[in-house]
């Protein structure tokens, strides 16, 4: 195991945009999925993989889509892959206090690494609750799952964890 920052990536939002605004890339050539592979799987931009490949970052899926997305998104990607939060049975029901139901087990999986949580879902109170307790060790990127992460999002990504971690300090974009 390294030190580096893990950065926790969801697919539904982020990497398959709900949307398919002018300008979002799909996967450019024919393609006909599989009886198995999902429809939706073109509106992923294969050219994030390289992007996110380049980061000083270990990649970890933080998806419902849990090792599926192993078998169909790194693929599409270039990616290897990539370990795979696996979520408490409780996952569904909500903390109480506003935050995601994904949060404290990210918190619990980065056992006091540095992070990034790349989903659609981060909300106001996730980054109230991080900024209280991480210490800055964090950043909860929140992607507009309309328009799905893109080249800018990982450029914003790149620079916050190029920072030395005594630096780095909660963002709040999106």
């Amino acid at each position: 195991m390294t030190d580096a920052p893990l950065l926790f990536l969801d697919v539904d939002g982020p990497l398959i945009p709900f949307g398919n605004p002018a300008g979002h890339r799909t996967y450019p050539g024919p393609w006909t999925p599989g009886p198995h592979e999902n429809p939706l799987l073109p509106r992923v931009d294969p050219a994030l993989g390289p992007l996110l490949r380049a980061l000083p970052c270990e990649l970890v899926w933080a998806t419902t889509w849990g090792a599926e997305a192993n078998a169909s998104v790194a693929p599409w990607l270039g990616l290897p892959a990539l370990p795979v939060v696996e979520w408490p049975d409780t996952a569904d029901e909500p903390p109480g206090d506003g935050t995601h139901w994904k949060l404290r087990t990210l918190v619990a999986w980065a056992a006091g690494r540095s992070f990034v949580w790349v989903d659609d879902e981060v909300g106001p109170a996730d980054r109230v609750w991080g900024r209280d307790r991480l210490a800055g060790a964090a950043l909860l990127y929140r992607v507009d799952p309309g328009r799905g992460l893109r080249g800018d999002d990982v450029e914003a990504i790149g620079a916050w964890l190029a920072r030395p971690c005594s630096a780095r300090r909660p963002a709040t974009p999106g």
